[in-house]
């Protein structure tokens, strides 16, 4: 290749660069090959094949049920005429579409023509958009049938093939027709790598190709006259260049036309939406290297080197091309990224030098261990990949959660947002490159502004971006353990950003964890402003125990007047890691790799306050090569996302499901290791099947041996609590609670203060205490209000006229309703009027003359069940109050057994069912509390005091008792209508319920004593009712008809969100796992359970057609929930929606709530757990803080409300 094919080669590399950011790329191109489903042309030149169509083709005014695919990038409507009679010659004799014409050949076994009919919802979806942005006034098209053609890699045919030839370059582009009933609609795709020459040899001569429409002769065949024609390009080759640079549809190297329509037909339309940047080449390049903000330096040129590195990448496509350095300049910074290295501290921990036998627990569970001459390595074992000491299996998704910190200054604003412990998530499907990121709470001031910086999350996409032939991707080379630190410049206003990532590797559930730190400024963005941000490449440089990456990033903001603003910013990344020496040759890194990102997506969501990137990444070589066609290295492979996907010969490939998941490759389902493998762990072990893998744990009182493996005997864990072994203060003073292992916290008692190990008695009688006309008298722990002589009341309350009591009152209501008789007023016949002692209370026994019945009664005049006799007989009553109120002993009522249990609810009862490892112990089920005469509604688990807490709409009240066999004590008792749903924060010590007839969310202390409303606006029907203590947010449900809804705020009532309203109807149950942060729910209008992150409002359906869910709860890897139609208790494996048992209790009536009652609290403290956070009264969690409030009764009480941490 001479001189003009150095030129040539320069020139396209440059333009790449330039505009790679600009068009699109083969990825954005409907999906072509033999994985698309294809037929493929007949290799060779002026190659034609007749394709019957399933739907007619409107061309023009006319129908065509047929058409004719030809080598030299067009269709025809009828058989083409000799390629003589065309070439060159616009417009032709017969109907054409000219995608690209010219004189091609494909004879070489390198260039393909591919065709299909497509009839998928994707591809009519995908044609369709494409089609609706072209034509943005018009109404919304939505096509039934399209034909597409691709034309990849095919060569210009010349006389004798030379090494500068254009045979040695290639072009790559497409046609698809979509039709509707009345319309067709030409889409033409030109992708940014996709020509590289424009002009073919015609008759010894030099032709421009082509591309537009023609109908061809019309008339008789007496009298032919040449029909319409539209012509897309001129017969210069700058219009042919500018197919890829240019567009008509809106999106760069896309271009629509409406080509026919019936019954009536004017002329080609093109599409309407050109108004891009214009950016001319020759001028792009000039400015470019005028500002200095990035020049590229290029190795040496080597003709030959050149003309063999042509050969391989289009005779020998699965060879990587030779990788060349490539060294980025941007001004006023290190020219060489060589040189950057010597100013970063590199802290490498080299692995220590012993053997494999001292060591080899440091591997991963996934790899192995091998000892060199001078230490150890680790290997990840085959179907894994990462370092050695990390590693996942192949093909299977992963997972990244973290929290961001830090401090952004917006614009010229003079105080900075601060973050404090916001989360992020990410989710890559590793397969096919695609990563999708999230991070919550960013509040407006500055979530419009962030849009641009897709790189926080961009490094998930580097470490596990799909590999090309050859090429390593980020994991495979650093593990999870790496830090990562990228300076932001943006060039317009000098703003700059820094983002310092610290990645601590896989946790115990196979998520990668990374903690992020932002500090600096960015440009503000106006209110209402998007970014796009479109397709880059950026190479990454490997060096010892450190990568660099340095490039220039463009992005347009579109502001709401309909403008936009093309801005630029630098991107400079080091990412820092250790590695193993001692296998050096056995992990052998390219020097220079390129990240091709696209597909890129940014959204903020004002609000929900979530931030949201995507983008697809792939690895490989800086010049592209590396297997484009074989569906494995483009991510069109249609695999599971839980699957491999293996490159065959040419574009063969298989999928393969990953380690852990069984089927076929398309599908794949989990494998529930623990039920299918007996034994799999050893003595004294609990399996806990995990998506993909499992995990063995030991039971209490046992640990893992140094092997990983053996559970041994030791130190058993010892309830202090229980054994009265525990430091705390006597029990009337303190309390002691267990919290797992041989844990428990000492807490004074409500009127002592101190550590809960010495406390001392509160003088509550502070002025305003009791009332003016009363006396206060401190006692031990508590204190006492009474009416100074002359004075009635109950202390808080006095007054010199004694006020009637409850039993007068009633007395005189009675007596109201009276008749006239000879001695004064007589109640009438039949009305029973209480007896009233001389204090005014009830009398213990009470008789109804009327009726000649006697019964006894409590202090509030309520009658007690079982005492009522009948004429001649009197009951025996106790002092005035009767027996105490408590659940009728029964001797089918049990207490709970050790072990985790689902707790859940009846008419009259609250029941049991054990669970063994996910099963329910049928058999064991028995009654924890039989409670006649109640409908108990919701059900809560305090598992620090072992203590049920349920709701009660009868009478109505909250109360609890003990697990382990007690009396139902009331907690809550007045302003209640409705008490529906119930939660527990077991750290907090506070309890949280809906109320659907006062439509309100409160909460108060676990004895009722502290009580505040949270919420009580836009609430209609609210029930269920969730908390997630360790992060400090609360859940719940409303099922108001009208509009149903789900709705988050943090555990103080602030921060209130929506977090889901279509498609719900009757949601009654709701359930958070925070092991997962997945929130789930049934709903018994739509039939469904559902869950969602929080967080990222990931929305997706678990299971359906389930007949009438009510409660729900979470255990492991099911979802427990009751049903009004079966009457039954029904578990759902949440992986693979299936419904996996289902348990019948011996009452048939209906169920209502349920909850897991856990053998231990779950690890973890928020900022109230310890020292009730330092708030006087009510301490409610939030998000990195906690708040101190006061409750609603607290008038005259020393109550100090704050919030933070």
């Amino acid at each position: 290749m001479g001189c003009h094919g150095h030129s040539w080669l320069t020139w396209l590399t440059l333009l790449d660069f330039l505009i790679s950011a600009l068009s699109i790329s083969r990825l954005e191109m409907f999906p072509y090959g033999p994985s698309a489903g294809d037929e493929l042309l007949d290799s060779g030149n002026d190659q034609t094949r007749e394709f019957a169509l399933d739907q007619p083709l409107m061309f023009y005014d006319g129908k065509f049920n047929k058409i004719y695919v030809n080598t030299n990038g067009f269709i025809a409507t009828s058989k083409p005429a000799k390629e003589a009679e065309y070439l060159g010659k616009m417009p032709a004799s017969f109907g054409m579409i000219l995608a690209l014409q010219g004189d091609l050949d494909t004879s070489d076994g390198v260039g393909k023509v591919f065709f299909r009919q497509d009839l998928s919802p994707s591809t009519l979806q995908q044609a369709g958009d494409h089609v609706s942005r072209a034509f943005p006034e018009d109404d919304e098209v939505t096509p039934t049938h399209s034909l597409i053609v691709t034309w990849v890699d095919v060569a210009a045919r010349v006389p004798e093939t030379r090494g500068d030839g254009p045979q040695s370059r290639r072009n790559t582009f497409q046609l698809v027709i979509a039709s509707v009933e009345s319309a067709s609609y030409a889409i033409l795709l030109y992708p940014r790598d996709g020509l590289q020459y424009v002009s073919t040899l015609s008759e010894g001569r030099s032709s421009v190709m082509h591309a537009g429409f023609s109908k061809g002769k019309t008339g008789s065949s007496f009298w032919p006259r040449q029909g319409p024609y539209y012509r897309a390009t001129e017969d210069d080759e700058a219009s042919v260049q500018a197919l890829p640079e240019k567009t008509n549809s809106g999106k760069r190297g896309v271009w629509v036309y409406e080509i026919g329509t019936h019954p009536y037909f004017t002329h080609v339309a093109p599409g309407e939406v050109t108004d891009l940047p214009p950016e001319d080449t020759a001028d792009a390049v000039s400015i470019y290297t005028r500002h200095q903000q990035q020049a590229v330096e290029y190795p040496t040129y080597n003709p030959v080197a050149v003309e063999e590195e042509q050969v391989d990448l289009y005779h020998s496509p699965g060879r990587p091309l030779p990788i060349h350095p490539v060294q980025y300049q941007p001004q006023q910074q290190t020219d060489d990224l060589s040189d950057l290295e010597s100013d970063i501290q590199v802290n490498v921990f080299p692995y220590n030098s012993d053997t494999c036998d001292s060591n080899r627990q440091k591997c991963s569970p996934f790899g192995d261990c091998k000892d060199y001459a001078s230490g150890y390595c680790c290997h990840c074992r085959p179907g894994y990949y990462g370092n050695g000491k990390q590693c996942v299996s192949e093909g299977k998704p992963q997972r990244m959660n973290g929290k961001l910190h830090g401090r952004v200054y917006v614009g010229s604003t003079p105080h900075p947002v601060e973050f404090a412990s916001n989360d992020l998530h990410s989710y890559v499907v590793s397969n096919d490159g695609r990563a999708y990121v999230a991070v919550s709470a960013i509040p407006l001031s500055v979530g419009i502004s962030l849009q641009p910086l897709a790189g926080i999350g961009g490094v998930i996409g580097w470490a596990f971006a799909l590999e090309q032939p050859g090429y390593i991707n980020g994991f495979n080379i650093v593990g999870g353990e790496f830090t990562r630190k990228a300076e932001v410049t943006f060039l317009e206003g000098g703003e700059k950003l820094t983002i310092t990532q610290e990645f601590k590797g896989i946790d115990q559930h196979d998520h990668l964890v990374v903690d992020t730190q932002l500090e600096g400024r960015v440009p503000e963005l106006p209110q209402g402003a998007t970014v796009q941000i479109d397709p880059y490449s950026e190479i990454y440089q490997y060096s010892n125990n450190i990568v660099t990456s340095s490039s220039t990033r463009e992005y347009v903001v579109s502001l709401e007047d309909g403008t936009t603003q093309t801005r630029k910013y630098q991107w400079r990344e080091t990412i820092t890691y250790q590695s193993c020496a001692h296998a050096e040759a056995s992990r052998k890194v390219p020097q220079t790799q390129m990240l091709r990102v696209e597909q890129v997506f940014v959204l903020y969501d004002p609000q929900q306050q979530l931030m949201r990137y995507a983008m697809s990444n792939k690895i490989g070589d800086m010049n592209g090569g590396g297997g484009e066609e074989n569906a494995c290295f483009t991510g069109r492979h249609g695999c599971d996302t839980n699957a491999m996907c293996h490159a065959g010969e040419g574009t063969q490939f298989t999928c393969e499901c990953s380690t852990g998941f069984t089927g076929d490759g398309r599908i794949c389902y989990d494998i529930d290791e623990c039920r299918e493998t007996q034994q799999v762990c050893s003595t004294h072990a609990v399996c806990n099947n995990q998506p993909g893998t499992f995990r063995c744990e030991c039971v209490d009182g046992y640990q893992f041996a140094s092997d990983g493996q053996t559970c041994v005997e030791g130190d058993r864990p010892v309830d202090h609590c229980q054994a009265g072994s525990h430091d705390c203060d006597i029990p009337e003073r303190a309390r002691c609670s267990y919290t797992g292992g041989s844990a428990y916290v000492c807490s004074c008692l409500p009127g002592y203060v101190g550590d809960g190990r010495s406390c001392q008695d509160i003088d509550e009688c502070q002025p305003g205490r009791c009332h003016p006309d009363a006396q206060c008298f401190n006692t031990d722990g508590s204190f006492s209000c009474q009416c100074r002589p002359g004075f009635y009341g109950d202390g808080f309350y006095c007054s010199s006229e004694r006020e009637k009591t409850r039993c007068e009152t009633h007395r005189e209501s009675a007596l109201g309703a009276t008749g006239q008789g000879p001695r004064g007023p007589r109640p009438l016949p039949g009305q029973y009027v209480p007896s009233c002692d001389v204090e005014g209370n009830y009398e213990s026994m009470q008789c109804h003359g009327s009726i000649g019945q006697c019964w006894c009664v409590d202090s509030n005049g309520l009658e007690i069940s079982g005492t009522r006799t009948g004429p001649g007989n009197a009951p025996t009553c106790d002092g005035g109050t009767g027996p105490p109120v408590r659940p009728t002993p029964r001797p089918d009522v049990y207490p709970l057994p050790a072990g985790t249990n689902l707790l859940f609810t009846q008419s009259g009862r609250i029941e049991y069912v054990p669970l063994e490892g996910y099963s329910m112990k049928k058999s064991e089920a028995k009654t924890a509390l039989h409670l006649p005469e109640k409908v108990v509604v919701g059900v809560a688990y305090d598992c620090m005091e072992k203590m049920v807490y349920w709701t009660d709409i009868t009478t109505p009240t909250i109360s609890k008792a003990s697990v382990q066999g007690g009396d139902a004590i009331p907690v809550i008792t007045t302003d209640l209508g409705s008490p529906e749903g119930i939660a527990i924060d077991h750290m907090s010590r506070t309890m949280f319920w809906t109320d659907s007839m006062k439509d309100r969310i409160e909460v108060a202390s676990l004895d009722g004593t502290q009580r505040r409303v949270l919420i009580d606006t836009d609430l209609v029907n609210p029930r269920a009712i969730i908390v997630d203590p360790l992060k400090g947010f609360l859940y719940w449900c409303d099922w108001n008809r009208e509009a149903p809804k789900i709705e988050a705020a943090h555990m103080d009532g602030t921060n209130r969100r929506l977090l889901a309203k279509e498609g719900l109807s009757l949601p009654n149950g709701l359930t958070y796992d925070p092991q997962t942060s997945l929130l789930c729910w049934a709903d018994a209008g739509t039939h469904k359970v559902e869950c969602m992150d929080p967080s990222q409002n990931d929305r997706r359906s678990v299971t359906e057609a389930i007949q009438y869910p009510f409660g729900l709860t979470a255990y492991g890897k099911n979802l427990y929930y009751t049903d009004w139609t079966r009457n039954a208790v029904i578990a759902v494996d949440r992986q693979t929606g299936r419904e996996v048992e289902e348990f019948h209790p011996q009452k048939k009536s209906r169920l209502y709530g349920i909850t897991a009652a856990l053998a231990q609290c779950p690890s973890g403290q928020n900022y109230c757990s310890v020292n009730n956070g330092g708030c006087t009264h009510l301490c409610l969690a939030t998000p990195g803080g906690r708040s101190c409030k006061c409750p609603d009764n607290a008038v005259g009480v020393s109550c100090v409300e704050s919030e933070g941490r």
